[in-house]
């Protein structure tokens, strides 16, 4: 799902940018009021799992890369805006460091797998877990839901941003000069991917980490409970 270098044109890296320099002040300040000092750990240690997890990656035909992300998870423990910082570390360290997503798209990426994703699959889990233990066996049926939904939603939008860029940066004769596939190429190609297999690898890898440490360390999950 990373977007690299030349896919998306300026404008549109310039809108991301837009947005997310606002989300990402608020969350800064959210942050530093609401995080605890027990907490600053797991922000740390879900910065490095999204890190690694989205290492795992595998090209699309017809898109970037498939893979799970861990945001849902991080958003879980530390709630959707440190989540939204720590794979916002992770993403930048990984196109500064590793070339994967390109530096004029992270605006893109952030949003897409760093605010997307987080606060849909946050809102989700909160509610089909609503009033339930937090030992119960639907938290951990809520936690793989929200995996599934959220990186899926982040996926679909990859998708309809690749779609979108023929249309608004082409050549007086219509030749695409960023991403060269509509709408009918990108978004079946990012969305099916992960409909089909990296939104359940996703959805297993929260399910199966909430379901543990509901039974080691319940109270990791009564924080944003």
């Amino acid at each position: 799902m990373h977007i690299p270098d030349g896919y998306l044109g300026p404008a549109t890296c310039g809108v991301f940018y837009a947005v997310m320099v606002p989300i990402w002040a608020v969350a800064s300040k959210i942050v530093k009021k609401t995080l605890q000092a027990k907490q600053v750990p797991l922000l740390a240690i879900g910065a490095a799992f999204s890190f690694v997890i989205m290492m795992f990656n595998v090209p699309i035909p017809g898109g970037t890369t498939g893979h799970a992300v861990g945001g849902v998870l991080v958003a879980i423990l530390v709630g959707p805006w440190a989540a939204c910082i720590a794979i916002t570390v992770a993403l930048i360290v990984q196109a500064l460091l590793f070339g994967d997503g390109g530096i004029t798209a992270i605006g893109a990426n952030c949003f897409n797998m760093g605010v997307v994703l987080p606060f849909v699959g946050y809102y989700v889990y909160r509610a089909i877990s609503h009033n339930s233990s937090i030992v119960s066996n639907r938290r951990v049926i809520a936690a793989g839901i929200a995996g599934y939904i959220g990186i899926n939603i982040a996926a679909l939008l990859a998708g309809i941003e690749f779609g979108l860029q023929p249309i608004v940066h082409h050549t007086a004769s219509g030749q695409a000069l960023y991403c060269p596939y509509g709408f009918n190429i990108a978004v079946p190609a990012m969305a099916g991917e992960h409909v089909l297999v990296f939104g359940w690898v996703e959805a297993i890898v929260t399910a199966l980490v909430v379901k543990y440490l509901a039974k080691q360390s319940p109270e990791l999950l009564r924080e944003v409970a």
